[in-house]
């Protein structure tokens, strides 16, 4: 009799090869989820976070444990898994490990449901903090890259991207605003509670909640709905810095193809902030960005070209990440030019002059860890998009830019998937040593 084939176990500490070595703490194998359910409570006062987070997802080995990223701040006090509380869970070091009864088989169901607590904070990285923080009056989440984990357990890496459905309950003075569509909204006595569906498959460190003394205002019906959620007092300014966005809109979805979302929606907090930040179906801007003169209107188009390139399109690793910042700031010039502003072609000759004068010691596809947002990965990756355009016309440049969206919408890509298509529309393998892979900065063609 022949002997019966077992299928290996999978035991979440026997596994020392990360995910991404960009973040090699971040990720977790055994399982992938496909939709988070989070029940949230927020009191801005004391900035307390606690919440219900149920996590649906597949195994895919079989497992004895598994694990989800969870910062410090937050403080797990029941686990249950596939509706049986008889697990053992620990948390520490940023990961909640949890041990159920018996292993579960390859390809079954996981559901687990984790209560947890605590006062939020970022988590600290080479990128400064990232994460769940407060403003004056309410609270930001800017957890671009691994900041998820600082207000809810989650897989933190691009790679595992699922639908959310997002439930906050905050104090009633204050708007709340998550991914998706709003729902459902409740107010009882000083609470309001505000229920949002994000269907499309995201990933964790696009999750958002934005909290705040804010006013929503439809501005624009359509074809695609846009949306702000602003200070009162920054009406006026908001109006005259983001008028041009439904014709930013229209340009990109001409050039890019169909938005990928439901709606677009912008966040102004009524502090200032360093840099936007990216999230999906909205994008968050500081008090600072509504000057009332147009001076970010840069900042405004790079903002809402994430959402192709990012949000619908996301990396698969972080050394990819020009294929976010690349594509975002090259729309940059692409508004420009289409807004009766200088051409792309004039934008890329002055930034490949101020590149030229820069440290030529960084690999476009493999820039490092501590450099994902060094400012020569946006512009060098808008660079090599302009010489790839001169290189094969403006037609086939922009076929190429549909089928890519079209191709690949709402999952996870690498630059050979890129490159691999752009062969197909008469791009040289020559153009991709030189802009990619060599450090030396190449002529414009």
């Amino acid at each position: 009799m022949a002997d019966r084939l077992v299928a290996p176990v999978f035991d979440v500490d026997s596994s020392d090869n990360p995910i991404d070595t960009y973040l090699p703490q971040n990720g977790n194998r055994g399982y992938r989820v496909s939709r988070y359910e989070l029940d949230l409570e927020y009191k801005v006062e004391s900035n307390r976070l606690t919440g219900k987070a149920k996590i649906t997802a597949v195994t895919t080995a079989t497992v004895s444990k598994f694990a989800f990223d969870l910062g410090p701040a937050m403080n797990v006090s029941k686990v249950s898994v596939n509706g049986s509380r008889s697990v053992k869970f620990s948390h520490q070091r940023g990961k909640l490990k949890i041990t159920p009864a018996k292993p579960i088989a390859s390809g079954a169901a996981l559901v687990v449901t984790v209560a947890y607590g605590g006062t939020p904070k970022p988590i600290h990285g080479f990128w400064g903090e990232v994460g769940w923080d407060e403003l004056t009056e309410g609270s930001i989440v800017a957890s671009q890259p691994n900041g998820a984990a600082s207000w809810f357990p989650c897989d933190d890496h691009p790679v595992s991207k699922a639908s959310y459905g997002i439930t906050i309950t905050t104090d009633s003075p204050y708007y709340a605003v998550a991914n998706g569509t709003l729902v459902r909204k409740q107010t009882r006595a000083s609470r309001t509670t505000w229920v949002y569906e994000q269907p499309e498959p995201m990933a964790s460190y696009l999750a958002t909640i934005q909290i705040g003394p804010y006013e929503h205002r439809i501005v624009s019906p359509g074809p695609v709905p846009m949306k702000a959620i602003t200070p009162p007092r920054l009406r006026a300014q908001f109006d005259h810095d983001f008028g041009r966005q439904p014709q930013m809109m229209d340009t990109f979805v001409r050039l890019y193809g169909p938005y990928p979302f439901a709606s677009y929606t912008v966040v102004v907090t009524d502090d200032d902030l360093e840099i936007p930040i990216e999230a999906q179906g909205l994008s968050i801007f500081g008090a600072n960005h509504c000057s009332g003169s147009r001076y970010y209107e840069r900042l405004v188009a790079h903002e809402l070209a994430h959402q192709w390139f990012g949000n619908s399109l996301t990396l698969g690793n972080w050394a990819d990440i020009w294929l976010h910042e690349g594509f975002a700031c090259y729309s940059e010039w692409i508004w420009a030019e289409n807004s009766g502003g200088a051409t792309a072609h004039d934008k890329a000759k002055r930034a490949h002059t101020i590149q030229r004068g820069l440290a030529m010691d960084l690999q476009l596809t493999d820039p490092g860890p501590a450099r994902i947002f060094d400012d020569r990965v946006y512009k060098r990756g808008a660079l090599a998009l302009h010489a790839l355009r001169r290189t094969i016309g403006d037609e086939r440049f922009f076929g190429l830019i549909q089928e890519w969206t079209s191709k690949y919408r709402y999952s996870t890509v690498a630059t050979a998937d890129f490159t691999d298509l752009a062969s197909r529309f008469g791009c040289p393998r020559s153009l991709w040593d030189a802009w990619l892979v060599d450090k030396k900065m190449p002529s414009l063609p």
